[in-house]
């Protein structure tokens, strides 16, 4: 079992989201994912490990049936308080989803991946219960972010002491080793420390930064395969043909 965010976690997690520098952040992560994602009017997501629910919530303005799963009920219970019977809440593992096959047309992990104890398995588990599109995204291993918070982690106690940090190669590589050689397309967002703005904004929403792999949160996005239950059907054949 990965590492399920207990109460303090789940409300100080929640409270990050109240600064505006990191609201500025969150903004473009979401942004980011909805470019690469495109999700269709009408579509399915499974936000995969949906925490708080704050990146549920600017999904509620578009025509999309939403489902959120997290191991934390303290998570989920903030996340219904913010969106209600909106979306579909559920409390289980991103390791051992307890939907169908293709029950979703796309997926998504948002910064989830770092808590989760089996990686592959998560990934496997997604590209088994979407059809369409899968988006993950990550805290950025090689970006300046991500280097600062796993140097924090040494001498603060945090919850990043619980988190394990990913490249674009690394899960690029665990993608192929389930699919096989997919198309996968990356970009990260984030590029500055800390900067807001509408200048800022403009820069990182250009796909040329974007391709700079060291940006602090990294999007990748693929299409899984999707899997077809099959039964074997009977053959009949007349007695003329079997006299013949």
């Amino acid at each position: 079992m990965g590492y399920v965010f207990d109460f303090k976690d789940a409300v100080n997690y929640d409270q990050w989201y109240d600064k505006s520098q990191n609201r500025f952040a969150a903004d473009l992560e979401f942004r980011l994912m909805l470019d690469m994602l495109k999700p269709m009017d009408g579509g399915s997501l499974l936000d995969i490990g949906c925490g708080t629910g704050a990146n549920l919530v600017p999904f509620l303005d578009r025509k999309l049936q939403i489902t959120g799963i997290d191991p934390s009920q303290y998570m989920l219970d903030i996340a219904f308080e913010k969106v209600g019977h909106h979306v579909d809440l559920h409390r289980g593992f991103a390791e051992d989803l307890p939907f169908d096959d293709n029950s979703f047309n796309y997926a998504c992990f948002i910064t989830t991946l770092e808590f989760v104890e089996d990686p592959k398995k998560a990934i496997e588990e997604a590209c088994r219960v979407a059809k369409d599109r899968i988006f993950i995204g990550v805290l950025n291993r090689y970006a300046l972010k991500g280097i600062q918070l796993r140097l924090k982690g040494i001498f603060t106690k945090s919850i990043y002491n619980r988190a394990q940090f990913f490249s674009v190669w690394e899960l690029k590589k665990i993608i192929r080793a389930i699919l096989g050689d997919v198309s996968v397309s990356w970009r990260t967002v984030c590029q500055f420390l800390s900067a807001s703005g509408k200048i800022t904004t403009g820069i990182e929403r250009l796909k040329l930064v974007q391709r700079c792999p060291f940006g602090a949160f990294a999007g990748i996005v693929f299409a899984p395969v999707p899997r077809y239950r099959t039964r074997p059907l009977s053959i009949k054949q007349t007695s003329n043909a079997l006299a013949g």
